[in-house]
């Protein structure tokens, strides 16, 4: 992959209480340089993270940005990305990683939701594309795929990863949130 192609990710911090997750967009080269920041917030325990999504890459309106990587499926406590939502709205690749092994979120979800807000979570959820194994620099990561084939998506998540076993677009977004999540909070440090 050339060093020039851009990838935004997006990662999400929130405290324990908090009624809102701060979302972090970072446009990353695959060479590792950082060009561009956006933020916003989603609710905890809600269902608008894939709006939030979206409302990112609107915000940062890159047209050279080539593919959307999220940290994760479900952020801020179970808020349910719509990958296919993603694309859609975006016309870009959409992948969604984590770095953990898991038999899924079907029985966390069902431990701490009923009813109609059970059932738009398990809804959404389920309308996934299965996880992927991709072996990174020291790791592996869990990938799920919209808008490319598990090839191509394989490529995007390596060449992102130089070294540490994290892509670099997911690391900074983390690091963004969580700074601006204390800015938010009045905690600096």
């Amino acid at each position: 992959m050339k060093p020039g192609v851009r990838a935004l990710g997006v990662a999400e911090s929130f405290d324990r209480g908090d009624d809102r997750s701060t979302l972090a967009g970072v446009v990353t080269r695959a060479s590792r340089v950082v060009d561009g920041f956006a933020f916003s917030t989603i609710t905890v325990g809600g269902t608008d993270a894939t709006e939030g999504v979206v409302e990112l890459f609107e915000r940062l309106d890159r047209e050279d940005v080539r593919y959307v990587v999220v940290a994760g499926i479900a952020p801020a406590w179970f808020n349910v990305v719509d990958l296919h939502a993603v694309h859609a709205a975006t016309d870009r690749p959409t992948l969604s990683v984590t770095f953990e092994q898991s038999e899924g979120l079907e029985r966390p979800l069902r431990e701490h939701f009923d009813g109609e807000t059970l059932e738009e979570r398990l809804s959404t959820y389920r309308d996934q594309p299965p996880r992927h194994e991709v072996s990174v620099d020291v790791g592996t990561a869990y990938v799920r795929a919209v808008g490319c084939d598990m090839g191509e998506a394989r490529d995007i998540v390596r060449a992102f990863t130089p070294e540490g076993g994290r892509p670099e677009p997911l690391r900074v977004a983390r690091l963004a949130a969580r700074a601006a999540a204390d800015l938010r909070s009045g905690r600096q440090g």
